[in-house]
């Protein structure tokens, strides 16, 4: 056990790296919540971890990538059902490395107000700026964040995507550090393509960012796939490490919110709940970064 870790993020799960970062017979030093955490694969495939005393953490493989805790983790792993359909494509990405904190790689993705701004022609268009109304709420019975009945106009919303359209979105926070996004889906309008940000927390101010997309998809190559999911998040990265703090301050009087801004106050206020303190801002009076 980690004694100083709030239990939020000491038995909560955690992304390490993908599957595929780790080929049988081999490990890797890999930083997660101010520790060193050992990532290695036996020759059978298993994977393994860890901490910083030696002990065997808990180990989950899922959705392309491996996860553990430093501590007793209290639930499963998120369940993604989309992963099961058989005519979903997976992709993942390579870890980005972000100086920020991974809370607010989270907050940016939940922010569609950006998009004609830092994703100009891509995920919408300085003409048509307006976030409508959407609701966002605490699932208390699954202890997540959802974001529902959201809508914006995107010239491309997808690597698939031929023209524009009004896409529909769904924001899900399943945890401090996993964030999902479901989107209209180009190829069939009736369903969703998934993406999620995994983010390993590797210090307060310091996270990498590894991006996960379920799609369907039946025409477009992997890599060009894999290519313009990561041309959106690098333009992220750019505003990313230019925000001050680099932690995220939780106090509502810290930052002044916007109408588009609810899921981002709802999110501040379950991180608070939950007494996160890992990556989050001092309060005002106290020395921040």
């Amino acid at each position: 056990m980690i004694p100083d870790l709030e239990p939020a993020v000491r038995d909560d799960w955690h992304v390490l790296c993908r599957c595929a970062d780790v080929p049988p017979g081999a490990s890797r030093t890999l930083r997660l919540l101010s520790r060193d955490v050992v990532v290695s694969r036996d020759r059978a495939g298993a994977a393994a971890a860890r901490g910083p005393d030696g002990a065997a953490l808990p180990v989950v493989e899922a959705y392309g990538h491996v996860f553990a805790s430093l501590g007793r983790p209290a639930r499963p792993l998120f369940a993604v059902p989309e992963a099961a359909e058989p005519d979903r494509r997976l992709a993942t990405c390579g870890g980005v490395r972000v100086r920020a904190s991974g809370l607010r790689l989270v907050e940016n993705f939940l922010d569609m107000a950006h998009f004609p701004f830092v994703h100009a022609d891509i995920l919408g268009v300085e003409e048509r700026p307006e976030v409508p109304r959407y609701a966002v709420e605490i699932r208390r019975d699954v202890d997540e964040v959802w974001a529902t009945d959201c809508r914006f106009w995107q010239p491309k919303a997808a690597a698939s995507s031929s023209e524009g359209q009004m896409s529909e979105y769904l924001y899900r926070v399943a945890a401090p550090f996993v964030v999902m996004l479901y989107k209209t889906c180009p190829e069939d309008p009736a369903r969703f393509d998934v993406i999620g940000l995994l983010i390993r927390p590797a210090e307060p101010d310091v996270s990498i960012a590894y991006a996960v997309l379920l799609v369907l998809d039946s025409a477009t190559a992997d890599t060009d796939i894999v290519h313009f999911q990561q041309t959106i998040f690098l333009q992220d990265r750019i505003v990313l490490e230019n925000q001050r703090p680099r932690l995220l301050p939780l106090s509502p009087r810290a930052e002044t919110p916007t109408r588009a801004d609810m899921s981002s106050l709802v999110y501040r206020r379950w991180l608070k709940e939950k007494g996160l303190r890992f990556g989050v801002a001092p309060e005002v009076g106290e020395d921040a970064r």
